[in-house]
């Protein structure tokens, strides 16, 4: 763990990390001042106006046979298979901010909280960003945890929340490692960026590919669209499951976040045969309608004949058997 390993990766350049192609973190015609005149000046659609329905699962006896994926809004998921549960960019702290009165969860999408976790034996953290790495609730849940799995150089953040340097794993674009002895945890290319505070790509930003007898999930993190999403298909593909960001998205931010029918696209490149769409639903990080994400994703993966899955928070979602697609968003 360390910058010693950065320095090795061929996405390591000039003392930063580079996505695979070149990537501009603002359009030509934005500016950083636009962006922050339009954060706060966001319409009122972008947040819902009353409490979000939720379903409370216990995870404590979450059944056996088949993965069972649990969705806690944005873009934290727990993944419980074989006895093992894997959590996902857990934020449970009620905001996705370095400051606690801005970018708060949406009424009805905190209700799961560190406590409610059962003991993890792999957490997974695909960046720093304060929305996927929240270090209020990586204390509370460092305790339990077992093994830690993130990109190369998010190890001194997560050190800093609690999480004991030993447990920790970095991980290149394309590195494989046995996670458990029937589990193939592989780390894969992504478009995106990261930083906290002012430090800007210091760390590697990544997805991962989980790989068990039967079982193919893939894990996006955050992503613009580009051909990635077709080496990792051909590679890896096809996917049972395919969790990939949908929402955040903006004209001035093309290319690090996908717009819906990207994502869509991308569930195809993939060769997915269910979609899951995340990075929506608890923190208005954009301006666009709150509930646009999924909407815009379902029109599309009509078009596409891509089967979509759209969970309540605390809803299981079971590979092959429980799909849930009611549209628990309209009212």
């Amino acid at each position: 763990m360390g910058p010693q390993h950065a320095w090795k990766s061929p996405n390591y350049r000039d003392g930063a990390f580079h996505n695979l192609s070149p990537t501009e973190m603002l359009s030509k015609d934005a500016s950083i001042f636009k962006v922050i005149a339009g954060f706060f000046s966001k319409p009122n659609n972008t947040a819902p106006d009353r409490p979000l329905p939720f379903v409370k699962t216990d995870l404590q006896t979450l059944p056996a046979g088949p993965p069972v994926l649990i969705w806690f809004g944005h873009s934290s998921y727990l993944i419980h298979y074989n006895g093992l549960n894997i959590l996902t960019d857990p934020v449970f702290s009620g905001h996705a901010s370095p400051i606690p009165g801005m970018i708060k969860a949406f009424a009805g999408t905190n209700n799961y909280s560190a406590a409610d976790m059962p003991d993890i034996d792999i957490l997974l953290i695909t960046h720093n960003h304060y929305d996927h790495l929240d270090k209020a609730t990586l204390r509370q849940l460092a305790p339990r945890v077992k093994a830690v799995y993130t990109a190369l150089g998010v190890g001194r953040d997560l050190v800093r929340a609690g999480i004991p340097a030993a447990i920790i794993t970095e991980m290149d674009w394309w590195d494989t490692t046995l996670a458990t002895p029937d589990l193939a945890l592989t780390a894969a290319p992504a478009r995106h960026f990261s930083g906290r505070g002012l430090r800007r790509n210091h760390s590697l930003w990544t997805s991962f590919i989980l790989q068990w007898p039967g079982y193919c999930i893939y894990a996006g993190g955050d992503s613009g669209y580009d051909a990635h999403f077709k080496t990792i298909g051909e590679k890896f593909g096809p996917f049972d499951l395919a969790i990939l960001e949908t929402g955040q998205y903006n004209e001035n931010w093309p290319q690090i976040h996908m717009f819906p029918e990207e994502a869509v696209q991308a569930a195809v490149d993939l060769g997915a045969r269910v979609l899951l769409p995340v990075h929506w639903g608890k923190f208005a990080l954009a301006r666009h309608p709150w509930k646009e994400p999924v909407e815009r994703t379902l029109r599309r993966a009509g078009e596409l004949r891509v089967r979509v899955t759209t969970p309540r928070i605390g809803d299981p979602v079971i590979p092959d058997t429980t799909y849930p697609d009611t549209h628990w968003w309209e009212f």
